[in-house]
């Protein structure tokens, strides 16, 4: 594994003067994801905040091969593209010994609900490219609609925490979990607040041959509302309370990365974020907080009997 050192020297394949705000998670984990490799790179980008803010015409901040394409497809043609390249390579119009990685970047959006379809189809065909979702728990680039990925009581433009619902009403969909079930050779959950996990983590889903899947929760200072500066320590503290455990599943074996020596309540994530303050100032909000921690629980909980912890 590359040290932090030699990782700084590698030429950014995401570079400066991109429009996203200050403060965003999703920068900081493709920064990290990208440089975990020295071989070229293709991205293909489904429609979201990292690609509007990225793009704006006629800049463009990315310093590699990149493919723009639409909210649903990002996996469909990234397998496109891969299976072009093992085409072109059989029929020796591309070098042997080149080293092509392809790495589909998606929202939680077009991750979790929109593209799951062709997320699911990509790896079913076990076509070899990494796909990262980078998972701000809504669609913050239209406007902070809740998704699939969203917190149960968290309060977005389509779930707004009022006199009716207390917050989206629903926990989130365990989307790590539902690839895993496609008995893929690698998947992953990681955070931009720990480098040497979500590098490590990439450089391993490099190394790999076939699909590999990697859910990076990135905080979203605008739709979560918290300070731009705390979006290390908020992903931290997802993994502290174990509402985001840090783990990966290589070829079917659980191994968790990141055991909290004292696993930290809800509300040490939830408080610092405008989104859940609603549920600090009410009855209703307490038994929201209630019942979202013993979901945390549980799912923790089953995750170390699946790791035979």
């Amino acid at each position: 594994m590359a040290n932090l050192k030699q990782l700084s020297h590698r030429e950014p394949k995401l570079t400066g003067g991109h429009r996203l705000c200050p403060g965003c998670g999703e920068p900081i984990a493709v920064r990290q994801v990208l440089m975990s490799t020295e071989d070229p790179v293709l991205v293909t980008n489904a429609t979201g905040c990292l690609e509007v803010s990225t793009t704006i015409f006629p800049y463009s901040a990315w310093n590699i091969p990149w493919l723009h394409i639409a909210f649903e497809n990002a996996a469909a043609a990234a397998s496109g593209v891969e299976a072009m390249y093992q085409s072109l390579k059989k029929q020796g119009k591309i070098d042997p010994d080149a080293n092509y990685r392809f790495v589909a970047f998606g929202g939680d959006g077009g991750t979790y609900d929109i593209g799951l379809q062709a997320l699911s189809g990509a790896v079913e065909r076990n076509h070899d490219f990494l796909y990262v979702c980078l998972n701000n728990e809504a669609y913050m680039n239209t406007g902070v609609q809740r998704s699939s990925a969203t917190l149960k009581g968290a309060h977005t433009t389509t779930s707004p925490a009022g006199e009716v619902i207390p917050g989206k009403t629903q926990n989130r969909k365990d989307l790590t979990e539902i690839m895993v079930a496609h008995d893929i050779p690698y998947v992953a959950q990681t955070i931009p607040g720990r480098w040497n996990d979500i590098t490590r983590k990439a450089e391993k889903a490099f190394s790999i041959e076939g699909p590999k899947f990697m859910n990076v929760l990135t905080p979203c200072p605008l739709g979560w509302g918290h300070e731009g500066g705390l979006t290390p320590e908020i992903s931290q503290l997802a993994a502290d309370t174990c509402i985001w455990p840090l783990y990966e599943v290589e070829y079917g074996e659980y191994k968790i990365n990141y055991k909290p020596k004292e696993k930290k309540p809800i509300e040490a994530f939830l408080e610092p974020q405008a989104r859940f303050r609603h549920l600090f100032r009410s009855d209703e909000g307490a038994e929201v907080r209630k019942a979202v921690q013993e979901w945390v629980d549980w799912k923790w909980e089953t995750l170390l009997k699946k790791a035979g912890e």
